[in-house]
């Protein structure tokens, strides 16, 4: 029985990427068909609605259960083919091995940049395509840094290196963005002493906005909800 998933994402190429990362296979080894074309809104901003997308297995590819070697594994043969140990394999080389497969499967023309510190693996990623893989508030990009973090914890079971990937500096542009709207909900709150609640984020977003505000005179933050329903609150000091 064919392998095959549905996915809601506003381009395909999302979607296909997204999709190699659930099924574990290339991109040569997929069939991809659009069920619903996404709808652009005037702009590209207002009334914007994903498509959907139906990723399906072709019959040659045998997609590994739970008990055989993980796919993810197999396309880091690097390791196999300079017939050397996973232990002598450096972390850096894991998750590089991972983001550039993903790359090339797309067909895509970006650099991958990694680098190892201490107990961190740093990549950033540049070039003409490499915008596509951050996704809508980076939800594309942090799926992406998951599955890296899954494939360097199965090659490397023993480490406890953290993943960090960042695309075209987005997640420094993202930080400097949400301080200043964290700034400017603040003085909105001080002003008119109303709660005000934010959108849903990620827990990496709201830390920053907690960070931000927290030694401010007037306003106060805390979080509720269950992710990745959580939303951030700013209300006033009474």
């Amino acid at each position: 029985m064919k392998q095959s998933l549905e996915i809601k994402s506003k381009n395909i190429d999302i979607a296909i990427s997204q999709a190699l990362g659930q099924l574990r296979v290339n991109r040569e080894d997929i069939d991809v068909e659009v069920v619903k074309e996404p709808v652009k809104g005037f702009l590209g901003l207002i009334g914007n609605k994903d498509g959907i997308f139906k990723i399906t297995v072709k019959e040659k590819v045998e997609v590994p259960d739970s008990k055989e070697q993980p796919l993810i594994e197999k396309e880091i043969a690097i390791v196999d083919k300079k017939e050397e140990s996973k232990d002598t394999l450096k972390e850096s080389d894991v998750v590089r091995d991972f983001v550039l497969n993903i790359v090339n499967n797309l067909n895509m023309e970006a650099q991958v940049d990694v680098n190892q510190e201490k107990n961190v693996v740093k990549v950033n990623i540049t070039g003409k395509d490499a915008a596509i893989l951050i996704g809508r508030r980076g939800e594309t990009l942090d799926s992406i840094q998951f599955l890296a973090g899954l494939a360097l914890n199965k090659v490397k079971k023993d480490s406890h290196f953290k993943v960090l990937i960042d695309i075209e500096n987005y997640r420094s542009k993202r930080e400097e963005s949400l301080i200043r709207y964290a700034n400017k909900v603040a003085r909105e709150v001080a002003k008119t002493r109303k709660t005000k609640k934010l959108d849903y984020m990620n827990p990496y977003e709201r830390r920053i906005i907690h960070s931000t505000l927290q030694n401010d005179k007037f306003v106060k933050t805390h979080s509720e909800g269950v992710d990745p329903y959580r939303r951030l609150v700013i209300e006033y000091k009474k």
